[in-house]
């Protein structure tokens, strides 16, 4: 069941939102060479502690991991995809791709965002799968509208993905969010015509998250449970927002 938010549950995801985006935008700024993705855990932990908040992906129990995620950060290096675990020895190097994903709970509403930082000088191929994975996820916002269905955010992202020369991964989607971290309903970044297709209402939320790898589509999952990472080795970006349906269009809840 997908669930319809009032205005004043909307400004309450709009706090926590707002949180993750200021969290991201301070990471963004560390991440530079010589930093570990370990620095970037700490500071965002001091940052929701400051701000009175929960992190969102601390104690989430995922069944195939069959254990609770440990960091409030998934941060994803290079060929890892998303749930890349912070550590102390993994320093970012001139020429790295990090996925930074987080999420918060305010007052009993979650925010969930994602952003790609690139490390020093990057590559030409770097760079434009930066700024593919990005640009679909503008082109999917504009999507978000009453009347527009899902599949219409969905084959938007895996159109333009797929046309820029790149490959859009299948296992792992974004989803609906509100008092839930996930909620219904999934929104791959592809259609994918065994789901459903609702029809877009007023007050729905979606965290739509594309992940799109320089090379071939397919993903594994390391030994540790947990790190997705593109199964040959390629780049792999991924950027993120939760969007508010309105009756004036989207109402992006995690940017200013």
């Amino acid at each position: 069941m997908i669930v319809i938010k009032t205005r004043t549950e909307l400004e309450k995801m709009r706090r926590s939102g707002m949180l993750v985006h200021n969290i991201l935008k301070a990471l963004g700024e560390m991440a530079v060479e010589g930093v570990s993705t370990w620095d970037l855990e700490v500071a965002a932990v001091k940052m929701m502690q400051d701000a009175g908040a929960k992190p969102a992906f601390k104690g989430y129990y995922v069944p195939a991991a069959g254990e609770r995620f440990k960091y409030v950060l998934c941060t994803s290096v290079n060929d890892e995809i998303v749930h890349g675990m912070p550590n102390p020895k993994r320093i970012l190097k001139k020429g790295d791709i990090v996925s930074i994903d987080t999420g918060v709970s305010l007052d009993g509403y979650f925010g969930d965002s994602a952003i790609t930082v690139g490390i020093g000088e990057l590559s030409e191929q770097a760079k434009k799968l930066l700024a593919v994975t990005r640009e679909s996820l503008e082109l999917a916002i504009d999507k978000v509208r009453e009347g527009n269905r899902l599949f219409d955010i969905c084959g938007t992202v895996e159109e333009y993905v797929v046309k820029n020369g790149f490959s859009i991964v299948r296992e792992y989607v974004g989803h609906g969010i509100g008092t839930q971290l996930h909620e219904e309903p999934q929104v791959p970044n592809y259609v994918d015509k065994r789901n459903e297709n609702p029809r877009l209402r007023e007050g729905m939320v979606l965290a739509i998250e594309p992940m799109v790898n320089a090379g071939r589509p397919e993903a594994k999952v390391l030994k540790d449970k947990w790190t997705a990472v593109a199964k040959d080795g390629s780049y792999s970006a991924h950027f993120e927002h939760c969007v508010a349906v309105t009756k004036n269009g989207p109402w992006v809840l995690t940017r200013p």
